[in-house]
């Protein structure tokens, strides 16, 4: 299809790891994955790409590295989690990111950056000259300020949503969105085997919204819902999106080749 081969001349390219990329089931940290995937972006890079790189997980990661027997209820614990989920991602990141010789900035942002003139100016100049000096900004929302995620109220939603706002921040090419499932469906695959999957989507329509139901995975708090909030501020941003199986970052250079792989969302002209 001739919308795929845009997707070649992509430069600047978000890219959004839930929890259940970063995680194995048990909710302990997936190593083989995560190196993987800072290798499939720092070749990225070496090749001529600029990548700002979203991740979820700093609660799962700290729920594992405190050895907590589950996730915990209460804000303030999981607040706590998360603060100590952040350093060990960042450390993570950091450590495998420095193996390829490539450096990463930590950007944490809450809701006002979005919502405040001034922050925004502020946040877009800093990532900017993260890029410009070849540091990849590795975004998470503030879990420790911020209840939003967490209670998954406004829905930056697994961080979804706030990948959509990023890429439009930075005025990305593209953003991919690395999910446990293969594309957007036209209804539930987990209870329809006739389940079909969308290669391009041009306009997300209320029909669509109703396919996506309200489903989440079992690790992270993003459901498809919130994937297809994300698909209309990327696209109202022109910026397209392709939501796509992360569980083999490999996947990330078959879209930047324009093959056929994940769902892509058009953004508007």
């Amino acid at each position: 299809m001739g919308f795929r081969k845009q997707l070649k001349e992509v430069k600047r390219v978000v890219v959004k790891v839930g929890t259940s990329t970063l995680t194995y089931e048990n909710g302990n940290i997936n190593l083989t994955r995560i190196e993987k995937l800072t290798r499939i972006l720092s070749d990225m890079i070496n090749s001529g790409n600029e990548v700002v790189l979203v991740t979820s997980g700093a609660i799962g990661v700290g729920v594992s590295k405190l050895k907590l027997k589950e996730k915990p209820k209460t804000i303030r614990e999981k607040q706590a989690v998360a603060a100590v989920g952040q350093c060990e991602l960042m450390h993570i990141y950091s450590k495998f990111f420095g193996e390829y010789s490539h450096v990463v900035g930590q950007v944490l942002l809450t809701r006002d950056v979005v919502e405040d003139d001034h922050i925004r100016e502020n946040v877009c100049n800093t990532f900017e000259t993260l890029l410009e000096n070849g540091i990849i900004p590795i975004v998470n929302e503030n879990d420790t300020v911020s209840i939003d995620e967490i209670e998954n109220i406004v829905r930056f939603g697994d961080n979804d949503n706030l990948s959509a706002i990023v890429a439009s921040l930075v005025k990305a090419d593209l953003l991919v969105i690395l999910s446990d499932i293969d594309g957007f469906y036209d209804s539930d695959p987990r209870s329809n085997k006739e389940a079909k999957m969308l290669e391009v989507v041009e306009e997300v329509t209320p029909e669509l919204e109703e396919c996506a139901g309200g489903a989440g995975s079992n690790l992270g708090t993003g459901g498809m819902i919130t994937k297809l909030m994300a698909a209309k501020v990327s696209a109202d941003a022109g910026v397209n999106m392709v939501l796509a199986n992360g569980s083999n970052p490999n996947i990330l250079l078959d879209i930047l080749a324009g093959k056929n792989v994940g769902t892509l969302f058009l953004g508007k002209k």
